[in-house]
């Protein structure tokens, strides 16, 4: 890593060099060695905040949480609001078992950034945590019960004064004994033997060989063992203590409590009340469709969505007021799962039901969120004409420059498919315009992508070239590395076409004709692809919080 030539010990590479190579280590799992490319890659810039940030994660990953904080801390030196920065104070404080500060910096950043899902996930956690610490108020219950007497002689002798004697400086433990108490968290034996598993074997094998006393008085190398011992007991009595923190004993043993009565319960609470038996099962079935999108989790979020539905339409109009929306909302999440599950003619029949209720009732919300997943379930099956027509029916209905510029972006895209290129570049100006509006650089570089393509298509190869500069300047902006290549490979093939001859060069190609189209892909490229499905799910969870709130008002008066 450092060239040691001419006495000099300086990195001989350059920073982006460091970076990218910090993070192939990384992505191998070599964290440590990872750590040592980032630390390099800092001493060309101390302050940069990517490298930061990759460094927190390094020590995140080797169990160094309080060294995370530090970069963490530091990466939001220069800009609060730097999310990355957010998100990985969040973490690090999360790791080191503060809950209450990692659920505000989590809070934080999904203010920021609401549509990253790393955020909403670390709000769920962070929560879930608090909770089994403290324990969920619902599920603690006070009683008056007893002999109260003791309570009444304490309230008696409150107004009569204790004779103090004089004061005496606390008496300092013995040097041995003060070294054995650094060991005790106050966890039992028993919880401790029962979170430790394993690990409790060693414990008491490192606790004995501290009471030896030859190791205690030690010899030349004495300390030096002693040390280790101290600090492997400190470790796992870290340890013990934050997964008692996470998971106590008393939140395992109430959850399989609550485990057992979960079905048991399940039709008295519906009948006995409607609006807590809605909103659970709303909430149950958005964590199934947006914690890992496993084929486990969606076909359970499917079932409970479905058994739901039947229940709702059971229930009368009194027992919900909004049962409309509830109902077109449930419509909306069957779709959702029927599509991620590759069944897009299920999907399809469930997000017409959705947008036919939203008509009817005068539901604009549910009817952009179905115009957006009709849109969605038509491109996916190569539909891409209605697709565009969902999607500019929906325009009108968009509440923010970011939800216009993926609209404008999408149908620009769909366009492209169909092989009309004019249409393509102009809807690519408009989503471009309207990630500026929104000073989004990531939707700024999807843009301008889209519309150099369409240019190379409509046979504009300087215009091309121009567009592609652009996005290579957005994407150097961004640090992301795989944008540039790519990016760079399409600039030189556009070129390329430049140097031809003239009457071969200024021959645009047929839309019929088969053409060598620029393949630009990044990390960047990701949220264009998945941005879909992003949206979605924050239409669906405006729209469950939007139902659940109306039911609960309408349960209240």
């Amino acid at each position: 890593m450092y060239d040691d030539e001419d006495g000099d010990d300086g990195p001989k590479s350059s920073f982006t060099t460091y970076l990218a190579e910090g993070d192939k280590l990384y992505n191998a799992g070599e964290y440590q060695k990872a750590l040592e490319s980032y630390t390099t890659a800092l001493e060309l810039e101390a302050s940069n905040n990517t490298a930061l940030v990759a460094r927190s994660k390094c020590y995140l990953q080797i169990g160094d949480a309080q060294l995370a904080l530090q970069d963490a801390e530091a990466s939001l030196m220069e800009n609060k609001e730097f999310h990355k920065g957010l998100y990985q104070k969040a973490e690090a404080l999360y790791q080191m078992g503060d809950f209450e500060y990692a659920l505000v910096f989590y809070h934080r950043g999904h203010k920021l950034r609401p549509e990253l899902q790393e955020f909403r996930l670390g709000i769920q956690k962070a929560q879930e945590a608090i909770d089994n610490c403290v324990g969920s108020p619902s599920s603690v219950k006070l009683e008056n019960k007893g002999d109260l007497s003791f309570f009444n002689k304490m309230d008696e002798g409150k107004g009569k004064a204790k004779q103090r004697g004089p004061y005496r400086p606390p008496q300092k433990p013995a040097a041995k004994a003060t070294r054995t108490m650094k060991s005790h968290t106050g966890t039992s034996h028993r919880t401790a033997k029962a979170l430790l598993g394993e690990l409790y074997a060693d414990k008491e094998y490192l606790e004995k060989l501290l009471k030896d006393d030859d190791l205690v008085k030690g010899s030349a190398g004495g300390m030096s063992i002693y040390d280790l011992v101290t600090s492997g007991i400190n470790y796992l009595d870290t340890r013990t203590e934050f997964w008692r923190q996470q998971k106590p004993m008393y939140a395992r043993k109430r959850d399989r409590m609550l485990m057992q009565q979960k079905w048991s319960n399940r039709k008295t609470e519906r009948i006995s009340d409607p609006t807590k038996f809605i909103l659970k099962n709303l909430d149950e079935i958005d964590q199934h469709l947006a914690d890992g999108r496993g084929t486990k989790d969606l076909k359970e979020g499917l079932s409970l969505a479905i058994s739901t539905l039947r229940g709702v339409n059971r229930l009368s109009d009194h027992e919900i007021p909004n049962k409309e929306d509830v109902v077109a909302n449930l419509h909306s999440y069957i779709g959702n799962a029927y599509l991620d599950l590759g069944q897009t003619d299920e999907a399809l029949d469930h997000h017409q039901k959705d947008l036919e209720i939203a008509e009817k009732h005068n539901l604009q919300d549910a009817k952009s969120r179905a115009l957006d997943n009709l849109g969605r379930v038509h491109a996916r099956a190569g539909n891409y004409q209605k697709a565009i027509s969902c999607w500019q029916e929906k325009l009108p209905l968009s509440k923010s420059a970011l939800e216009s510029t993926w609209l404008f972006h999408e149908i620009g895209r769909c366009h492209l498919e169909l092989g009309e290129s004019e249409k393509a570049k102009e809807f690519g100006q408009k989503s471009l315009n309207e990630a500026k509006n929104a000073e989004d650089e990531v939707w700024q570089l999807n843009a301008g992508v889209l519309i150099a393509q369409a240019e190379v298509k409509l046979g504009e190869y300087e215009a091309a070239v121009k567009s592609f500069e652009q996005s290579l300047e957005t994407a150097k902006s961004q640090r992301d590395d795989a944008a540039v290549v790519a990016i760079t490979k399409a600039l030189e093939d556009v070129r390329g076409k430049l140097d031809k001859p003239t009457d071969e060069a200024a021959e645009p190609p047929s839309e019929n004709e088969t053409t060598e189209e620029p393949a630009v892909t990044s990390e960047n490229e990701e949220t264009s692809a998945t941005a879909e499905e992003e949206h979605t799910a924050q239409s669906s969870r405006r729209s469950s919080s939007s139902s659940s709130s109306s039911s609960s008002s309408s349960r209240k008066s």
